[in-house]
C-alpha cells in the first residue's frame, strides 16, 4: 500500500543507544533572544549537566528554526555559537516530528560509524520573530481565502470529529487542559503567562477562535531550546553516565495519503505508525507508563489516543474521563504542561515533550515527579497540508536503563 514506502523504521531492540542527558532553557514569550543563542545555552547546560567536554562531541543534528529560516548555513551557526566542531552534521525539516526524528538519525549515525557521541538540538524563537514563508498550497491558496495555517485546519479537523463521532468530548478535553496545566504550575520551565490555575469551567468559557476549537484547545508561541546528548550504551556506561534511556522503538511516516484516497479528514499517520512501533517491540498500548504527545492542540490527543490504540475510535473522550492523566495519576500525559500549557517555541515544539519525558525518566521531575518512570511513548507531529490531515507522523518508545 501506498505508506509503506513512506515508513522509516528504525529497531532499537538491543538497547545499543543510550539519550543520557536532556537540558532546555525556560519558555519565555518575546524573550528578544535568537534561536542560535537559545541553542547554545541548552548545549551549555547539557554539557555542565553530563560532564561531557566539547571536544568530545562529534555529531550534531538540528531542527529548523521559523526564526531564522532565511539562514542557508543554519546548523553551523549553531555549531560556530556552541563552540562544536563535528564530524556529521544533519538538519531535520518535519516540523514537530523533527527532535524524536533527530534522535533516530543521530542513532543511524553513530551506528554507521559517523560520529560517536551526537547532541540533537531543537530551537525557534518564533514569538520574537517569525521569518518563515510556507510557499504552495498557503500562499497559493489558503492565505488568499483566510484558510491560513494551523488554526483553522484543526477547526476543521474537530467539526469533522464531531460530524463522526456526534459532538467532541467537551468535558474530556477541558479535564484535559486542566490535567496538563496542574502540571505546568510546577514546571519552572513553563511560560510565566501559562502558569496559572484552571478549572474545567474556565475552560469551558474560554471563547471560540475557529468554531468549535476554543482559546484553551491552543498553544501559544514562545522562544525556547531543547539539546539532548546521545551515544553507544557502552560508552555511557564507560565513561560512567547516571542518566540511560534506550530508545526501543521508533517509527516515522511523511506526507500521509498522498492520493487522498482516504475520506476521512481525521484520520493521520498514526493509525500506521502507532500499531507498528508497538508490535516492533512486542508491548502493548496498557504497557505504556506515561503519554507524551505532541499537543499543538488538545484534540490531537484525542486522535493520537485512538488511532494508536489505547481505546477504540470516537472513545478517546471516554477514556481521558475513565482516568486520571496527571502527573499524579495512573495514566500521566504530558505531565509537565505539554505544549498547551508550558508554550510552543516554534518548530521546536517537539522537544518539549520528549525533554518531559527523559526529565520524568531520570527521576528529576521534582514535584511533579509521576510514579511509574520504566517505560514511556512520546510522539511528533509535523506539516499542516492543503485539505488533509498533518502530515507526518511519528512514534518513540523510550525504556529506563538498568
Amino acid at each position: 500500500m501506498f505508506w509503506r514506502g513512506a515508513i522509516r523504521i528504525m529497531l532499537f531492540q538491543n538497547r545499543d543507544i543510550a539519550i543520557v542527558g536532556c537540558a532546555r532553557t525556560k519558555h519565555i514569550r518575546n524573550s528578544g533572544r535568537t534561536a542560535s543563542d537559545l541553542a547554545a545555552a541548552a548545549v551549555e547546560r547539557l554539557l555542565i549537566q553530563t560532564g561531557v567536554t566539547r571536544e568530545r562531541i562529534d555529531g550534531f543534528a538540528s531542527t529548523l528554526a521559523m526564526s531564522d529560516c532565511s539562514n542557508p548555513f543554519w546548523t553551523n551557526l549553531l555549531l560556530e555559537n556552541s563552540g562544536l566542531c563535528v564530524a556529521w552534521c544533519q538538519v531535520t525539516d518535519m516540523g514537530g516530528a523533527s527532535a524524536l526524528g533527530n534522535i533516530a538519525r543521530a542513532s543511524a549515525a553513530i551506528r554507521a560509524g559517523l560520529c560517536n557521541i551526537a547532541i540533537c538540538v531543537a530551537s525557534d524563537a518564533v514569538s520574537t520573530v517569525d521569518r518563515s514563508n510556507q510557499v504552495g498550497h498557503r500562499t497559493e491558496f489558503g492565505d488568499p481565502l483566510g484558510y491560513s495555517g494551523p488554526l483553522t485546519a484543526f477547526g476543521l479537523l474537530s467539526t469533522a470529529y464531531a460530524g463522526i463521532h456526534g459532538g467532541l468530548p467537551e468535558r474530556a478535553l477541558g479535564q484535559l487542559a486542566v490535567a496538563q496545566r496542574t502540571g505546568a504550575l510546577l514546571n519552572d520551565d513553563a511560560c510565566t503567562q501559562l502558569r496559572i490555575p484552571l478549572t474545567v469551567e474556565e475552560y469551558l468559557a474560554s471563547p471560540f477562535v475557529s468554531t468549535p476549537l476554543r482559546l484553551l484547545d491552543c498553544v501559544m508561541r514562545c522562544d525556547g531550546a531543547s539539546a539532548f546528548l546521545v551515544m553507544e550504551t557502552s560508552t555511557a556506561r564507560e565513561i560512567g553516565m547516571q542518566n540511560i534511556v534506550h530508545p526501543v522503538g521508533y517509527r516515522e511516516i511523511s506526507n500521509f495519503d498522498p492520493q487522498q484516497s482516504i475520506d476521512d479528514i481525521t484520520r493521520t499517520g498514526f493509525s500506521i505508525v502507532g500499531p507498528q512501533v508497538l508490535g516492533d517491540t512486542g508491548w502493548r498500548s496498557s504497557d505504556i507508563q506515561s503519554f507524551h504527545p505532541y499537543d499543538d492542540f488538545l484534540i490531537a490527543i484525542i486522535l493520537q489516543l485512538e488511532q494508536i490504540g489505547f481505546c477504540a475510535e470516537g472513545r478517546g473522550g471516554a477514556f481521558l474521563l475513565d482516568r486520571d492523566v496527571t502527573f499524579a495519576g495512573d495514566f500521566p500525559i504530558n505531565p509537565g504542561g505539554g505544549q498547551i500549557s508550558s508554550g510552543q517555541p516554534g518548530l521546536a515544539g517537539g522537544g518539549v515533550n520528549l525533554s518531559e519525558a527523559l526529565i520524568q525518566m531520570y527521576r528529576e521531575a521534582g514535584d511533579r515527579q509521576i510514579k511509574q518512570t520504566e517505560n514511556a511513548m512520546v510522539t511528533g507531529i509535523g506539516v499542516i497540508q492543503y485539505g488533509r490531515n498533518w502530515g507526518v507522523s511519528n512514534v518513540m518508545l523510550l525504556e529506563r536503563g538498568r
